[in-house]
């Protein structure tokens, strides 16, 4: 199973204003280096948690529908499923038709149903599932408590930018950060 992002954010969770403001900085001379961190906490965050912050668009891969006729989509919230595409032999993409599926987007994790189970033709990513995942179209609709461990990590970034590159981050996780961000992990046994 592969998950590939389609689309990039068209907003991040925080906007510079906000960094600024934590960070108390009265000018725009390090606004190159805040965007850089933002994304790059962002992107940690959506790894440790399994969620998607920033609404954007994926394409999930598998080789076979699941026996039990429910697929299960590791990122989320999952917000529609917009196509599925199943691969014959020689690679020839149908659309499945989606008219009475089931979606529970919201649950971790999110859990998708179709009434025609579709059988691959080929081996290896016979299937496509392309979806919309976020939390909304802004920053506004992400979970302060998630938004405060962002800014939380910037801070240690943007103290340490010295000492380690912006594209070496995230060297640092401050504390306070996995207690944070803990009601949002999915951790297994």
């Amino acid at each position: 199973m592969t998950i590939i992002d389609l689309t990039p954010p068209l907003v991040e969770p925080l906007t510079l204003a906000d960094v600024r403001a934590h960070l108390r900085l009265d000018t725009d001379d390090e606004d190159e280096l805040i965007g850089a961190l933002i994304t790059v906490a962002r992107e940690h965050l959506e790894r440790e948690t399994g969620l998607v912050l920033a609404i954007r668009d994926f394409r999930l891969c598998l080789d076979a529908w699941p026996d039990d006729g429910i697929l299960t989509i590791a990122r989320g919230p999952v917000r529609a499923v917009t196509d599925v595409t199943v691969y014959d032999g020689e690679g020839v993409g149908q659309a499945v038709d989606l008219d009475g599926h089931l979606l529970d987007g919201e649950a971790r994790p999110t859990r998708l149903w179709l009434r025609e189970v579709p059988e691959p033709g080929r081996a290896m990513n016979g299937i496509e599932v392309e979806f919309v995942a976020g939390f909304g179209e802004s920053g506004a609709d992400v979970p302060d408590t998630l938004k405060r461990a962002m800014l939380l990590h910037i801070g240690a970034m943007f103290a340490c930018r010295g000492v380690v590159a912006a594209d070496a981050q995230p060297a640092v996780v401050p504390p306070g950060y996995d207690r944070l961000i803990a009601p949002f992990c999915r951790r297994g046994l």
